[in-house]
């Protein structure tokens, strides 16, 4: 188990934010969003400690869309972070075809990717191949991170975690895409920046599948302790990596990057 770090930005400014809070905005207004913590510090300061730590793998997100005005502080943010830690650190947020060069160039690890790949709440595979060629399997991630619906059952949603889409979280979807992909990140949207623990039953699936497959996963989502950390050990044989938000100290939380590194590094 690795300890995956994270940069998130919202208007121009790394923050800590309560997932499912988080609306798409014609403009910055006021309440749009709950926020734990937001940053006096720029985005290329996290991405310093990271690489002084030799903390690879992390994520930076721009969590503005595209079609937003302040997605382009972001990207200044982005950039920055990028530059601070080259090949470090993975980025999403608004990525595309187009887009994907510049990133790449700019020092991204490998670019994360979900709501170019839907199309209509369901998955286009033409969408998924043209993402592909542009960034190359081995340097894409597919972030599918979900929410649980009424029925139980948790499906990956989109744009800012808003939209249901159709596909489920399970071994068969999890073995299919893995064949287009060289990592998951998957966000546990509802308890996401909640500081309230972690989804258990999302972690039993995807700790059951990749326990069998061996394929490189990300959780995020309601860590908060240390027990947290040995849970998703147990339930995925010590392979799952988790990211650490909201309740690093780093970000106004009580648990130190150290302490979390070393501690996930014994289990």
């Amino acid at each position: 188990m690795r300890i995956r770090p994270c940069i998130d930005i919202h208007n121009g400014r790394v923050k800590q934010i309560v997932g499912g809070t988080l609306k798409d905005q014609e403009d910055r207004i006021p309440g749009s969003a709950r926020e734990n913590f937001v940053a006096d510090k720029d985005a290329a300061y996290y991405a310093s400690v990271y690489r002084d730590m030799d903390l690879r793998g992390g994520h930076i997100i721009l969590l503005n869309s595209v079609r937003e005005k302040a997605y382009a502080e972001d990207k200044i943010q982005a950039m920055g972070a990028l530059a601070a830690f080259p090949g470090g650190m993975q980025i999403g947020g608004g990525i595309t075809p187009e887009s994907a060069g510049a990133f790449l160039g700019a020092g991204a690890s490998h670019l994360i990717v979900t709501s170019y790949v839907f199309r209509d709440g369901k998955l286009n595979e033409s969408a998924l191949e043209e993402m592909i060629r542009a960034v190359g399997r081995e340097r894409m991630v597919l972030d599918l991170s979900c929410r649980r619906r009424s029925d139980g059952k948790y499906m990956v949603v989109t744009d800012r975690w808003q939209k249901f889409t159709n596909l489920e979280i399970s071994a068969d979807t999890l073995d299919r895409l893995s064949a287009h992909c060289d990592e998951f990140l998957i966000h546990a949207a509802d308890v996401e920046g909640k500081r309230s623990g972690i989804e258990e039953n999302l972690v039993t699936v995807l700790g059951e599948w990749q326990q069998k497959s061996g394929f490189p996963v990300t959780y995020a989502g309601g860590v908060h302790s240390f027990d947290d950390l040995k849970l998703i050990g147990e339930l995925s044989g010590s392979r799952m990596d988790v990211t650490v938000g909201s309740a690093l100290s780093l970000f106004g939380g009580d648990l130190s990057l150290e302490d979390l590194v070393k501690t996930a590094k014994e289990i």
